[in-house]
């Protein structure tokens, strides 16, 4: 008999993030698909009663001003910062991921100057930014040349404006080097953006410290912010009064009320607002980040590691040998918080895994994968994932 569910137990025991399984809203089921959609903390559906209630139902709009409605944007952002390793001041929240792409490159390109004309963009990236980045570079009157992350250091020249790169892979949950890659970038004097989907809430970005000049992410993956919750845009504090937004609007103009016809954007990171903030998603997302009150990135990292670790260990017991490869690199310092096994059939299989009660998901044409985020996922979860691949797989 395995001796992987009493391992599971004890690693169990030992788990000082495991008391915050309680502040989600689960079941029995093992939910390992939180790279996709986090679980819903249980705070999220007061606060969005109080909202719709009293907020929007009782104060209606004295609420802009009396709820916080107007700074949240902001406010959001500086609850978003430390999670990111950012000062305050350096985020604002609204709009999609895809439009805080837009922003970002072509912000990137205007503060370089008319001089370098080519863009570089992660060729394995999830398809949407590739799009937004040929759609900046027709805006801007750039190239635009698609490259690995390996290959940018080589790729760099005097050409290239800005570098748009993902932190960690979507499909193979592979960990790119963020410190090595930023340094290069701005050794050949263009700008660095990434992408932070897939790390942010799930292991240490540090992007004061490594001088990221910009930054997107979204907030419904490993931040539990909710389906379609607004994504944010990190501007380094000393770009910002060079930061142009391609997307100018009422909310980032220096005097919003002032209705000009010319356009003068506001100081700081507000450059990056554009519309009327979307409260009830603001609001989901401000509750669900107080989750994260006295937790530690580092502990959070530490977790992640060891829960993907320990999945690997399950999958080498209980999976029949040769049934399944893993695509995610196995150093510690190239794996972001997920796993992905390539194999046969696999719509099929994770179909019959998400019968049995273990969900993840499925990428076309042969990959599983499988989220850990460690606010609620425990040790006894993983083993059972990794017992149920076994079963199915071996019938």
């Amino acid at each position: 008999m395995s001796d992987l569910p009493l391992m599971a137990r004890e690693l169990d025991s030992a788990d000082e993030l495991a008391d915050k399984r309680k502040e989600f809203v689960l079941d029995e089921v093992v939910y390992l698909d939180g790279n996709s959609l986090g679980a819903l903390p249980v705070s999220v559906p007061g606060r969005l009663d109080d909202v719709v209630r009293r907020q929007w139902g009782e104060l209606r709009i004295r609420s802009w001003d009396e709820s916080g409605w107007w700074t949240a944007p902001e406010r959001i952002g500086d609850r978003i910062a430390p999670l990111v390793g950012a000062g305050p001041g350096q985020i604002v929240v609204g709009d999609s991921t895809s439009v805080n792409v837009l922003k970002a490159v072509v912000g990137a390109v205007r503060l370089v100057g008319e001089e370098r004309d080519e863009i570089l963009v992660d060729a394995t990236t999830f398809p949407t930014d590739g799009y937004i980045a040929e759609s900046a570079a027709r805006l801007t009157g750039r190239t635009l040349r698609p490259v690995t992350p390996a290959e940018v250091p080589a790729a760099l020249s005097d050409r290239t404006a800005a570098v748009l790169l993902n932190h960690v892979d979507y499909r193979t949950g592979r960990l790119h080097d963020l410190p090595a890659l930023t340094a290069a970038v701005h050794a050949a004097g263009a700008i660095a953006v990434w992408d932070l989907c897939h790390s942010a809430g799930a292991l240490p970005v540090g992007l004061d410290e490594h001088g990221v000049d910009l930054a997107v992410g979204c907030t419904y993956k490993y931040l539990n912010g909710g389906p379609g919750s607004p994504a944010y845009l990190y501007v380094r504090r000393d770009h910002q009064d060079r930061f142009d937004s391609p997307l100018p609007g009422w909310t980032s103009h220096a005097e919003p009320f002032g209705m000009r016809p010319s356009y003068e954007p506001a100081p700081g990171a507000l450059r990056g607002r554009v519309g009327t903030p979307d409260i009830l998603s603001m609001f989901a997302l401000e509750a669900a980040l107080e989750v994260w009150d006295g937790v530690s990135v580092d502990t959070v990292r530490a977790k992640s590691l060891a829960l993907t670790d320990f999945f690997l260990k399950c999958v080498a017991a209980y999976v029949p040998d040769g049934k399944v490869e893993s695509l995610t690199p196995l150093p510690h310092d190239q794996r972001g918080s997920q796993i992905a096994l390539r194999c046969d059939a696999a719509g099929e299989v994770m179909r019959r895994l998400i019968e049995r009660g273990v969900v993840g998901d499925f990428r076309r044409p042969d990959v599983l994968r499988f989220g850990f985020t460690p606010l609620y996922v425990g040790f006894g979860d993983v083993e059972r994932a990794g017992r149920v691949l076994g079963e199915v797989l071996a019938t």
